[in-house]
């Protein structure tokens, strides 16, 4: 038996919620043991271990109140580097078995590994109620590198990824907030908000009992639904409407998971999700970090050798330093961008009825609330940071009292001009106001950076189905799932507004919500201004966003 070739796994760090810093999950010592080929030589049904240890602070798992837990969504790429008979390659998704994981050593926390149905990644977490540090050893995830393709001569590499996920219950919740502006859903004939209780098919407009109205006015200029009092249309089962389970990234797409993500493409896929053409430069050759984007080409793609891309917002030329912003959103994404981030990371987008649910979880709906569930909101600039850009990035003077969050009035005036680190404003005695943390214990779902979400309000964002990404881009460097907004499944829609895939400048289907750190308006859960937005077509330093997946 040939064994595979065992590779040190390059740590990848991806942030946390509740704690000091919120940014302290590390996925390391992976390698590959253990390699199977009982069904016979070069079988399909041959796999090995992927081992590693995982650790991070302040987990948690509570039955009461949001009855959720935080999770890790761990994926493995690998790439094949030769063998006999094995060519090598670019890097790949692995597919993981539906069973047979473990945790070796638990250190006294017994968790609980939930493979998904399409064999892309696994959710870890605790197995029981409980709080405080992870520090799991010797996590096994069997990989069928048969199933892959793979030889069983094949030597490898492989990188293992942790996205920061917490979990959201089955259960009813209500979309809008009673005000009557800015796009709010609401129930048609009492004004009131309109209360989910299943993915079954709504009417969305036409002003009869059960449907879904909302508050787009005439004359408005903002781009609007496509239904409305007099108009309805019907939003399908498939579409989800988040009454079911599901994860949510518990951050924003951090910069150093957008510089990782890079790091995995051919040269036509990071030109084409970059765009910097010269070596150390920024965002579309940027020669400083923009709004506090610093994700660099550090080195320049050529001819079929991949660049390289780190975090350099000091902007001295020495990559992911302390100081250099790996934990600050990802401000710049354009909709490409994003969905294809989604797509490559076995992730989807989230629909605007989960993003209500994530912020409001099962309470009643509040009017003109924030994502943390109060109508209050920090309304003096930060000023300046401290630590800025470190894992440990702190605001001057946030609030103790009231809600906090990256907007116009806290970081668009004074010194910032730009996000925040992801989880900032989270300590170990913080409340979820004072956090900005919503129901779920996701962060910034409020300010920050608009969130890019799928949108009801045309035909292009109703026939999402739900479709997870499958681990892997076009070789063009698109998203191309079937029925993804601005994807490829677009071309099955006879509908004028959608020009479909690739490099389209009509995105109709998805739209932006929750605010971002330069602007002051339309920062309340439930705004949707822009329900008809098309215009997403190039890269914008406010725009950012979040994935999520329907639970196995």
């Amino acid at each position: 038996m040939k064994p595979f070739k065992r590779i040190l796994l390059s740590v990848i760090l991806i942030i946390f919620y509740v704690g000091a810093y919120a940014n302290d999950i590390q996925v390391s010592s992976a390698t590959l043991v253990g390699q199977d080929v009982s069904a016979g030589a070069n079988n399909a049904a041959n796999f090995t271990f992927a081992q590693f240890d995982i650790n991070w602070s302040n987990s948690w798992r509570v039955g009461t109140g949001p009855n959720n837990w935080d999770a890790a969504w761990v994926f493995i790429k690998y790439r094949i580097e030769g063998g006999t008979g094995c060519t090598p390659g670019a890097w790949q998704h692995a597919t993981l078995n539906g069973a047979g994981h473990s945790i070796t050593n638990n250190n006294g926390i017994p968790g609980t590994i939930t493979p998904s149905l399409d064999g892309k990644g696994v959710f870890i977490y605790r197995s029981g109620n409980g709080s405080g540090a992870i520090n799991w050893d010797q996590v096994m995830l069997r990989w069928n590198y048969g199933a892959d393709g793979l030889l069983d001569a094949c030597n490898v590499s492989i990188k293992v990824f942790a996205i920061e996920m917490v979990y959201v219950p089955q259960a009813s919740f209500y979309i809008g907030d009673g005000a009557s502006n800015n796009g709010q859903f609401e129930s048609a004939i009492s004004g009131t908000p309109f209360l989910v209780t299943g993915e079954g098919a709504l009417t969305l407009g036409g002003g009869g009992a059960g449907s879904v109205g909302n508050n787009n006015r005439a004359g408005e200029s903002a781009p609007q639904d496509d239904f409305a009092d007099a108009t309805s249309v019907t939003l399908p089962a498939a579409f989800p409407k988040g009454f079911n389970s599901f994860y949510t990234m518990k951050y924003e797409i951090s910069q150093e998971q957008y510089a990782e993500f890079l790091n995995v493409l051919t040269v036509t896929q990071q030109l084409a999700r970059h765009g910097a053409t010269i070596v150390n430069r920024y965002f579309n050759n940027a020669t400083t970090p923009p709004t506090r984007n610093g994700v660099k080409c550090m080195v320049l793609p050529s001819g079929s050798t991949p660049g390289t891309y780190a975090c350099d917002l000091n902007n001295n030329g020495t990559a992911n330093e302390s100081d250099d912003g790996q934990n600050i959103t990802f401000p710049g994404l354009s909709t490409m961008d994003f969905l294809a981030y989604l797509d490559w990371s076995a992730l989807r987008p989230m629909t605007e009825f989960e993003m209500e649910k994530i912020g409001r979880g099962t309470n009643p709906a509040v009017l003109n609330e924030y994502a943390w569930g109060s109508t209050t909101i920090h309304s003096t600039s930060y000023a300046a940071l401290t630590n800025g850009g470190a894992g440990n990035e702190l605001p001057n003077s946030p609030s103790t009292t009231v809600g906090n969050a990256a907007y116009s009035t806290t970081v668009n005036v004074g010194g910032i001009q730009g996000p925040l680190r992801v989880g900032i404003f989270a300590t170990a005695s913080s409340s979820r106001v004072v956090s900005g943390a919503s129901y779920y214990g996701a962060m910034e779902i409020t300010g920050n950076v608009w969130e890019l979400v799928v949108g009801v309000g045309g035909l292009s964002g109703r026939s999402f189905t739900g479709v997870h990404g499958n681990g892997t881009v076009s070789v063009a460097g698109f998203a191309n799932e079937d029925f993804w907004p601005g994807s490829n499944g677009n071309n099955n829609i006879a509908v004028a507004q959608v020009t479909p895939n690739n490099g389209s400048t009509s995105f109709a289907g998805i739209m932006f919500r929750s605010g971002s750190w330069a602007e002051t308006a339309y920062m309340r859960l439930s705004d949707r201004a822009y329900p008809g937005w098309t215009g997403m077509g190039g890269r914008d330093q406010r725009m950012g966003g979040r994935g999520v997946r329907t639970a196995p």
